[in-house]
């Protein structure tokens, strides 16, 4: 049996046009219970914040959002790996990729919501209580119907020990 070989998908800048894909890709994980619902609107508005990993067909396999939350603290938001694409490393490099983005901002923190907090511990993130995350629960967390009955775990990941040096993993702009 002859055995098929992935190329690794690229990584790159969502842009405009993207934005229904992705929706869609958060849409197919917030059904089975991953994410917390995203408008299509929003992400438009945000779409230069993504960053998408793209298959050799076009297709958006992956995607997640560095989000500024305060001058100092960033969240990745809607962080999602296409099911035929989970165990490949391909979140792993979105974070790092969105991790140096934050470092390059000038943020000083990360942070992060999960559902399985043992997926980002592995790449540096601590869990801590919600209520040292003041800025997330005043932008998103008051208005969200869970607000006191999270699942979630908060993380956060100091960005003093990010590198600014770019792997040379292929990032397209």
């Amino acid at each position: 049996m002859k055995k098929v070989t992935r190329r690794v998908p690229p990584l790159r800048t969502a842009v405009r046009s993207d934005a229904r894909r992705i929706h869609d890709l958060i849409e197919q994980n917030r059904q089975a219970g991953h994410l917390l619902p995203r408008q299509l609107s929003e992400l438009t508005s945000h779409i230069d914040r993504f960053v998408v990993g793209v298959d050799g067909r076009g297709s958006i396999v992956a995607c997640g959002e560095l989000a500024p939350l305060s001058q100092t603290l960033a969240e990745i938001r809607s962080l999602v790996v296409s099911e035929k694409r989970r165990g490949q490393g391909l979140g792993r490099r979105i974070v790092d990729e969105l991790r140096l983005r934050a470092k390059a901002a000038g943020f000083d923190d990360l942070c992060v919501f999960a559902h399985r907090p043992a997926y980002f511990a592995h790449m540096g993130f601590s869990i801590v209580p919600h209520t040292w995350l003041p800025e997330k629960i005043s932008a998103d967390c008051r208005m969200c119907p869970l607000f006191r009955r999270c699942d979630q775990f908060a993380m956060v990941a100091d960005l003093d020990g990010v590198s600014d040096v770019r792997p040379t993993a292929q990032l397209h702009v």
